[in-house]
């Protein structure tokens, strides 16, 4: 029997799709190359193209009909006479038009478009973290996080300021918006150890007496011939929540990006999930870039979300065809509102959790507005090796999978932890700027047990923290009955940096330390490099916005302008630029 095409129609046809997903056309049919997706070419691939969405569609009310019926109307077939019959006779004219006042209308009533989706309430979650508070040395001299290279917070804040809002407080993770950029730091040379610690000291512009350690750590670079396979899994939210064009058809295209820079050695799978979960597409080469295409084309929206089974699902065939040569991971499109079967963070953190033990990582691209769930976004990537970035646009989508293809995809190291010792002779207090969810207890930095996050190709880590110099006024009073602080030690060294981190699949860590002294010191911020400059004015606007309470209203909207446009420098992408931009919506939403 000739296999029939496979059309997908929201969460109804996914259960008849993961039986014919192992035995269907997809694996009968010899294996195309890339080219234009076409009703024709896909059905021969065993893919029927689905219905136009329907977003265009208009109802209006009275006596006018819907626009879907004059183009129902417009494709009648005409009458056509048979041989042999008396043809009917001619239709009577047509009454005059009535009046344009005459439109008579229906009792009032909610009218309803049938193809557009119900508006979604705003039920968008973030996960709660307070600002860092300052540490006094003399009582916690260490401080201790995991790297964080997602990005999610700043094109989720992006979206809240192209809408004239103020971002939710929660949404605000100061860190995600400074690593958003790229900021030149010197490269290692080699392999090992893969990473270079860079460091500036500058005087704060925000607080009097105060200074800011810039802290970037810059991951080495992979040639593209020394690169692995890839054996990707493709996990996408096809539930109702998904409709809308920034949704599922926006994450559609975002594929697609990806699929442009796959390689033959590449192989992807695809697992769609609504009321259920099935797999679209079995694994496949990176030759065959049309039948992945195909099969995007294929998915529609509908359903209740199933995120759990779907995770469940991805994971078992990430395992399945597992290649230890390979960079095997998950990748999941969803604006994470899962709400049928595991939908509680912890119990799904728990579980991606379990599975990262497998060697399977896990990219999270969230979508959408209204009921984006954050809280789960960042459950998943941080307990899953994994990252979590938000996809607002076709542009963001080129920058992380076409762009930001190698460090998204590529990891150099896994469970990267930064640990900093300041000496109390040079300084009293310390604030560490964001980080608020990756925060590590002190033991947790020698201990290979504690899990962390990973690094990509040639990404970088920028953490900055705020300082008070022995001698400039604190924060907070010094005790009246405390211990005398301990004999000075260390020289000129203000802080001394430490970076853990295991190779991508190891078990044990490596250490890299490096001493921070007079020698990283700059006069003024003016004289400082570049890179610092800008950092410091993403850490600015990130920690405006948020409301903290240790910048000083002195330093207002348009000093932040005005450090990021004198420091834009090369700015290939525009990317500056656009940030100098947000820097003045984020004055017209706050005000001050």
């Amino acid at each position: 029997m000739a296999p029939r095409p496979l059309r997908i129609l929201g969460s109804t046809a996914l259960s008849l799709l993961i039986a014919g997903s192992a035995s269907g056309p997809s694996l009968a049919l010899s294996e195309p190359g890339d080219g234009v997706v076409t009703p024709e070419a896909c059905a021969a691939l065993g893919y029927a193209a689905p219905a136009p969405d329907g977003y265009d569609s208009v109802v209006v009310t009275a006596t006018k009909r819907t626009s879907r019926e004059q183009r129902l109307t417009s494709r009648a077939r005409p009458v056509i006479a048979t041989p042999g019959l008396t043809p009917p006779p001619p239709p009577p004219p047509p009454s005059p038009p009535p009046p344009p006042a005459a439109y008579s209308f229906a009792a009032p009533s909610p009218v309803v478009a049938p193809n557009f989706a119900p508006p979604i309430r705003d039920t968008e979650k973030y996960p709660g973290a307070a600002a860092n508070p300052v540490k006094r040395v003399a009582e916690e001299p260490v401080s201790t996080f995991s790297i964080d290279v997602d990005t999610a917070a700043y094109a989720n804040v992006r979206r809240f300021l192209n809408e004239g809002a103020a971002p939710p407080h929660d949404a605000l993770r100061v860190e995600e918006l400074i690593n958003y950029f790229d900021y030149g730091y010197a490269r290692p040379t080699a392999q090992e150890p893969p990473f270079k610690p860079t460091v500036t000291v500058v005087p704060s512009p925000w607080s009097q007496d105060r200074q800011l350690m810039h802290i970037g750590v810059q991951g080495y670079a992979t040639p593209r011939a020394g690169q692995p396979p890839l054996n990707l899994v493709f996990l996408i939210d096809t539930s109702g929540s998904m409709s809308g064009p920034d949704r599922l058809p926006l994450a559609k295209k975002a594929l697609n990006v990806l699929i442009d820079q796959l390689r033959p050695q590449d192989r992807v799978s695809m697992v769609a999930y609504a009321g259920s979960a099935g797999a679209v597409l079995s694994p496949t080469d990176g030759k065959s870039k049309l039948k992945m295409r195909c099969a995007l084309t294929a998915l529609r929206s509908g359903g209740s979300t199933a995120g759990g089974q779907g995770l469940e699902l991805a994971y078992a065939l990430a395992r399945q065809n597992l290649d230890p040569k390979a960079v095997n991971r998950v990748i999941l499109m969803t604006d994470g509102d899962f709400n049928v079967g595991i939908a509680d963070p912890t119990r799904l953190k728990d579980f991606v959790a379990d599975q990262r033990k497998s060697g399977v990582y896990l990219s999270v691209y969230g979508f959408g507005r209204g009921n984006y769930n954050d809280t789960m976004m960042q459950a998943l990537a941080q307990n899953g090796n994994g990252t979590a970035a938000y996809v607002d646009g076709l542009q963001e989508a080129r920058k992380l999978l076409r762009d930001d293809f190698d460090s998204a995809l590529f990891p150099i190291a896994d469970d990267v932890k930064i640990q900093v010792e300041f000496n109390p002779a040079k300084v009293s207090e310390y604030r560490l700027i964001g980080y608020e969810t990756r925060l590590l207890n002190r033991e947790d930095f020698n201990n290979d047990q504690v899990d962390a996050g990973e690094i990509g190709s040639g990404a970088a880590v920028t953490a900055i923290y705020e300082i008070t110099p022995v001698g400039a006024k604190p924060s907070s009073d010094p005790l009246r009955y405390g211990a005398k602080p301990s004999p000075a030690t260390g020289g000129s060294e203000l802080a001394f940096l430490k970076i853990r981190y295991k190779p991508p699949g190891g078990s044990t860590s490596k250490l890299i330390e490096r001493p921070i002294g007079a020698g990283d010191m700059h006069a003024s911020l003016a004289a400082a490099p570049e890179a610092t400059r800008f950092a410091v004015a993403v850490a600015a606007y990130g920690q405006k916005l948020r409301g903290d309470p240790w910048v000083d209203a002195s330093f207002d909207w348009d000093a932040v302008t005005a450090l990021a446009q004198g420091a834009r420098g090369e700015d290939p992408y525009g990317l500056r630029a656009e940030f100098v931009q947000l820097t003045r919506a984020a004055k017209d939403v706050k005000g001050s």
